[in-house]
């Protein structure tokens, strides 16, 4: 290009001195493009000059770029392949202990199972332990209401033999001071009367202040229709000598007397009821004092007439707890 110029440039010259005026004028023309021409082709070649030295520049650095990112991979690679390493030594590792965890779960499965069944059995026993203990609990709380019913029962029975006593004494008060007693044991009501107020030495036949005494017993028994009656007689142990009043064997036999003969005056009322009535003689063998002395055994010669309630439901209730 610069050469065309140059050479254009000459021409132009040569032809200023022996061309005409137009064809100087074009060549001049065409040497001011040119010119220009040149002028642009610099400034591109400068453009491409730099544009070229920024390339290499950019070359350089991704040059470098690569070689390092080389190196990273080479890096990652030998990484890898540690890792790689590293992973099948675990999966061994894992595959060793699966084996040996199905192996131990299997174990544990079997114990767990064992296990299982065992509290299924304690299960079933507990439940039946606990449906026995809540038909014990049941049959406690019947028993306790029933056990609260015959205390309730019994509670009256004394309360009936108390308020039994206090009519007794109120109605032998007139006889209190002549060998006559009243009082309450274990839950029975005795009148105790000695022979004096009774009857004679060997006889069985009740006096007139004895049959007072035992007629005024007799109407309180009509009132109690439900109480038991027992007509005990007692003897000191003076041996029946002979033959006494019709032929007295024995003080048993005496004491078997005398008591009939309480039995007969009570019957004598009608409202007493004859089948609450038993006569028992005990002679000599029950005595209350002792018999080495007089007043001991006028103590002993007794007629005791024990007044026990009824005890059919008591003794009903009790069987069934």
């Amino acid at each position: 290009m610069f050469k065309r110029i140059s050479l254009l440039s000459l021409t132009l010259l040569f032809a200023s001195s022996c061309v005409s005026k137009k064809i100087y004028n074009e060549l001049e023309g065409k040497y001011a493009d040119l010119k220009k021409e040149h002028n642009q082709l610099t400034d591109e070649n400068q453009q491409l000059t730099q544009a070229k030295t920024q390339l290499e520049n950019d070359l350089k650095t991704n040059q470098d770029e690569l070689a390092r990112i080389k190196s990273e991979r080479d890096q990652l690679q030998n990484e890898l392949a540690s890792v790689k390493l590293k992973l099948k030594t675990l999966q061994d590792s894992y595959a060793a202990l699966e084996k040996n965890s199905n192996d131990a779960l299997e174990s544990n499965m079997k114990k767990n199972r064992e296990l299982l069944a065992q509290l299924n059995a304690k299960e079933n026993a507990l439940a039946a332990e606990q449906a026995r203990l809540n038909k014990m609990q049941a049959d406690l709380k019947d028993r306790s209401q029933r056990v609260n019913d015959l205390e309730s029962m019994i509670a009256a029975k004394e309360a009936s033999m108390q308020q039994l006593k206090e009519t007794l004494s109120k109605a032998l008060n007139s006889f209190e001071g002549k060998g006559l007693s009243v009082y309450q044991k274990n839950g029975k009501v005795y009148v105790s009367m000695e022979n004096k107020l009774l009857f004679q030495t060997g006889s069985w036949s009740v006096g007139t202040e004895g049959k007072k005494a035992i007629v005024e017993v007799g109407k309180v028994l009509a009132q109690n229709p439900e109480i038991s009656v027992l007509i005990e007689g007692h003897t000191d142990n003076d041996k029946i000598l002979g033959s006494i009043g019709g032929g007295i064997e024995s003080n048993w036999d005496l004491s078997t007397k005398r008591a009939t003969a309480i039995v007969n005056i009570l019957a004598e009322n009608k409202g007493v009821n004859k089948e609450n009535l038993t006569a028992a003689g005990r002679g000599e063998f029950a005595p209350i004092a002792s018999n080495e002395t007089a007043e001991g055994k006028a103590k002993n010669r007794r007629i005791e007439i024990i007044l026990t309630p009824k005890l059919d439901e008591i003794s009903k209730m009790l069987n069934d707890l």
